[in-house]
């Protein structure tokens, strides 16, 4: 029972096994809700609750019209998609007594944060979808957007690695060690109470929304639980996942998100083909390619992407806090620009919702996917052992 324990609560869980969950349960939210498991479609709606606040009206502007902002967050599906998010990372967080606050070793961070914040947020609304909606559960739909938004995020992510290795953007060398140095306050026992006082409390909240008949509510609430859960025991960032291979060769979070992929795009045909749902399909079009370019420059600048930001957050990394609000300005920012500046006429009117299963069948759809997908998977083993490959040539030349 100890080791059981320790497994679950001391160590990160692998990330294979974490993302092939996340992507059955993706597929099988789906197939409940005919909607999918995204995030920064809510920091837009957040951003406009937050402006109607203030006074403004954004009744008229057709972005929210689009991503029907209706009621508070908490009474949308969405919302609970991402406040269970939060609350079930830092659940895991407490219960494997790990929370502590931690800064950043130099101040000038905090903007580099908050600047990527803005222009990730930026990005992926304009593209119609983030590192999830646009990728992870796009792909699974067979929304052809996603595979224009992947190629455009890698090629953002490329340039966000040689930026953040600049002298500009690392500054002078600090004298301590280490990315951020956490609290000297040591971890006290009453984490892993708190963290069981909030999974008993979020229990009470499902109970309550089920039994009241806010069955969407409820299932927003339980996902967005277990994706909290999956994200936090698996560390999973796609921020890393693209970084890492480009820096350091590291591709062990890029295969499993592949993969991961691949499993729920098979379950995704088959819940589309039981039920006779209609996939979820976003607009190809320049805006995918351009917002995707600054997705992916945007999450390196940030050090994270969206489920990066929420799980580093609910660990105590304060930094993510300038993340978080930079995702909801430049999110909320894309939704004034997308009529009041003309983004939607220049860069989205021409496009055209391309999906697979209307384009090649069901049989095409699904060939064709797991094909690109293992085409990912092998340029990733190659950049793996290229980089690998060039570190041992040079390390030999010195």
């Amino acid at each position: 029972m100890k080791a059981m324990l320790h497994t679950i609560f001391q160590r990160h869980w692998n990330p294979y096994v974490v993302l092939l969950i996340a992507g059955l349960l993706s597929a099988l939210y789906f197939g409940l809700t005919s909607t999918v498991w995204a995030v920064t479609g809510e920091f837009t709606r957040l951003g406009g609750d937050i402006l109607q606040l203030l006074g403004v009206d954004v009744a008229d502007w057709q972005y929210y019209q689009m991503i029907k902002l209706q009621g508070a967050t908490w009474s949308r599906p969405d919302g609970w998609i991402v406040w269970g998010m939060f609350i079930g990372a830092l659940m895991m967080v407490l219960l494997s007594n790990s929370f502590k606050i931690r800064l950043p070793q130099q101040k000038r961070r905090y903007v580099q944060g908050f600047v990527g914040g803005i222009i990730a947020g930026f990005g992926a609304r304009l593209a119609l979808g983030c590192n999830l909606a646009a990728f992870f559960t796009g792909v699974p739909q067979f929304s052809l957007h996603s595979w224009i938004f992947i190629v455009a995020t890698g090629i953002g992510t490329f340039f966000g690695a040689k930026l953040t290795r600049t002298l500009w953007w690392k500054g002078r060398p600090s004298l301590l060690r280490g990315a951020a140095q956490p609290s000297k306050v040591k971890a006290r026992m009453i984490q892993p109470y708190l963290g069981a006082v909030i999974a008993i409390a979020y229990a009470g909240v499902l109970i309550y929304f089920f039994a009241t008949g806010q069955k969407l509510l409820g299932l927003g609430a339980l996902f967005g639980l277990a994706f909290g859960v999956l994200i936090e025991r698996g560390q999973i960032c796609f921020t890393a996942a693209f970084r890492d291979l480009f820096l350091v060769g590291r591709s062990l979070m890029a295969k499993a998100i592949i993969v991961g992929m691949a499993a729920s795009s098979v379950l995704t045909l088959v819940v589309i083909s039981i039920y006779d749902l209609t996939p979820v399909t976003q607009i190809a079009a320049l805006s995918t390619l351009l917002g995707g370019v600054l997705f992916g420059l945007g999450i390196v600048m940030a050090s994270g992407c969206e489920t990066g930001m929420m799980y580093r957050l609910m660990e105590g990394q304060v930094l993510f806090l300038p993340v978080f609000a930079g995702n909801i300005i430049g999110a909320t920012f894309l939704a004034y620009a997308w009529d009041h500046l003309g983004l939607y006429d220049a860069l989205v009117k021409h496009g055209e919702k391309i999906n697979l299963l209307d384009a090649l069948g069901p049989v095409g759809a699904i060939l064709s996917t797991l094909t690109m997908l293992a085409v990912l998977y092998a340029l990733t083993l190659y950049r793996e052992k290229n980089y690998h490959r060039n570190f041992e040539l040079n390390r030999g030349v010195k």
